[in-house]
């Protein structure tokens, strides 16, 4: 059980997803807009948030910016619009994932289970991290335990969902991975997602590793039949 934070001002948003993660097992403590969240969560110090964008007195990302002042406090976003989540996603913002409304509750409690299995990874001791099981491709090198991504040694920072998704093509580089297979790398089996919800995936991991190398093209895109990772 994670104490979590949902912030929404939609009245219909707050009493659905709260029942969901409530019967998940978490404890769920609900605000209407962001200022007030701010208070409650530095004040309570929950283990996860999850929060809308577009709200009054304080929205989303400026909820997130003051919350990165002095809390890492794991984030998702709930969002509804693309051209939100390049912003809110960039390396400087520090938000953990996303969902795009409107979502699935079963889609948003694995991420909510992912990104806590993340935090704890990352809290594990450095001694107990396990070298055997890093992912190292080249420039590129993958820590599934810790979830920790670097390029050319720069850290590169992706959402839980573009990890999974980076992991399961940098495995078996030159083979070719179909959309399919990347849903099921990245998503729980009973939750569907359309392959447009992979190529923007795909664009915005492309993107993040284009900040530190402007030269990054690893990731090739095959029409018609999916993604492949280059050999060397």
């Amino acid at each position: 059980m994670a104490r979590v934070v949902l912030v929404d001002d939609d009245q219909n948003i707050l009493a659905s997803v709260s029942i969901a993660l409530e019967s998940d097992g978490h404890d769920v403590t609900t605000y209407e807009d962001g200022a007030e969240a701010l208070e409650g969560i530095l004040r309570d110090r929950p283990e996860i948030v999850v929060s809308d964008i577009k709200m009054p007195r304080l929205d989303g990302m400026e909820l997130l910016r003051e919350l990165r002042r002095s809390s890492d406090v794991p984030l998702i976003f709930l969002t509804s619009k693309d051209e939100e989540i390049d912003e809110v996603l960039g390396l400087t913002m520090g938000a953990d994932d996303y969902v795009k409304k409107p979502f699935s509750q079963r889609l948003l409690l694995e991420r909510v289970k992912a990104v806590l299995r993340r935090r704890a990874a990352q809290n594990t001791p450095v001694e107990e991290s396990d070298s055997s099981q890093q992912i190292r491709r080249g420039e590129l090198c993958l820590d599934p335990l810790r979830h920790d991504c670097t390029w050319k040694g720069q850290a590169v920072t992706l959402t839980v969902t573009e990890f999974l998704i980076l992991q399961s093509l940098a495995q078996r580089p030159g083979f070719v991975k179909s959309r399919d297979a990347l849903m099921d790398a990245a998503y729980d089996d009973q939750v569907y997602v359309d392959d447009r919800t992979i190529d923007s995936h795909i664009k915005r991991i492309r993107k993040k590793f284009r900040v530190v190398d402007r030269e990054f093209d690893q990731i090739e895109t095959l029409y018609g039949v999916g993604y492949k990772y280059k050999e060397g």
